[in-house]
């Protein structure tokens, strides 16, 4: 007499079928497609291939066109003037205004200095804060830095300090790129709904608090209290 199966031998049984059946599946679906492929004719074929072709064209002229408006570098720009030229020919611009005297504009540097060499569709430019009071004034800049997320010409959103970013001076490239997808000011190809500084330490040694001030008609640093 053959011993009945234990719970244990029934899953496994379960699975191993599961295993077999999703097997299956994705070699029918192999099949259709050799077949479709080997049933194409040599104009279909040669259709599909043109297609795929122009696509590629067609997303090369874009990256030329990109490098060409000064897209793939993080830039600095010498006067309030040049920023409007600067932002009428790109769709997507982050500006950071920052100050020679401020250490957490070095910071804020290092990190956009690497999207802009991988973020290509998006251009980055720097201006002196000290340099361009107008716009200062205009885009109600007070605390440096100041990220000024500009999207078709428009001011949408800004990043202040380093307050949205897990309020830290040791934030990642990551955290900062999460936020600038977050504005959809880059193609972003993570998960919007995971910021990646949750995943860091939150309350260690290295957390900084940061004092946000906004002190009438006065640029402050976000780094300094002697100001």
């Amino acid at each position: 007499k053959m011993a009945a199966d234990t719970p244990v031998d029934i899953l496994q049984k379960v699975l191993e079928n599961e295993i077999l059946q999703s097997t299956k599946v994705v070699e029918e679906h192999l099949d259709a497609e050799i077949q479709k492929l080997d049933q194409m004719d040599e104009d279909e074929l040669e259709r599909l291939k043109q297609r795929r072709l122009e696509a590629l064209k067609k997303s090369q002229q874009q990256k030329q066109e990109w490098l060409s408006k000064g897209h793939g570098e993080y830039r600095e720009i010498p006067s309030e003037r040049d920023f409007f030229q600067e932002v009428k020919e790109s769709k997507n611009v982050v500006c950071h205004f920052y100050r020679d005297t401020t250490f957490r504009c070095q910071i804020m540097d290092k990190h956009l200095t690497v999207l802009a060499k991988k973020h290509i569709e998006t251009k980055f430019l720097k201006l002196n804060a000290e340099k361009s009071p107008f716009l200062c004034e205009r885009l109600r800049i007070k605390v440096i830095p100041t990220l000024a997320l500009i999207k078709d010409g428009k001011t949408q959103d800004y990043v202040v300090g380093f307050t949205d970013l897990g309020n830290t001076d040791d934030f990642t490239t990551e955290t900062l790129e999460w936020r600038l997808g977050c504005a959809d000011i880059i193609n972003y190809s993570g998960n919007l709904m995971d910021p990646p500084f949750q995943s860091q330490k939150k309350y260690g040694t290295s957390f900084t608090k940061l004092d946000k001030k906004t002190i009438r008609g006065k640029i402050y640093d976000s780094d300094s209290d002697d100001d």
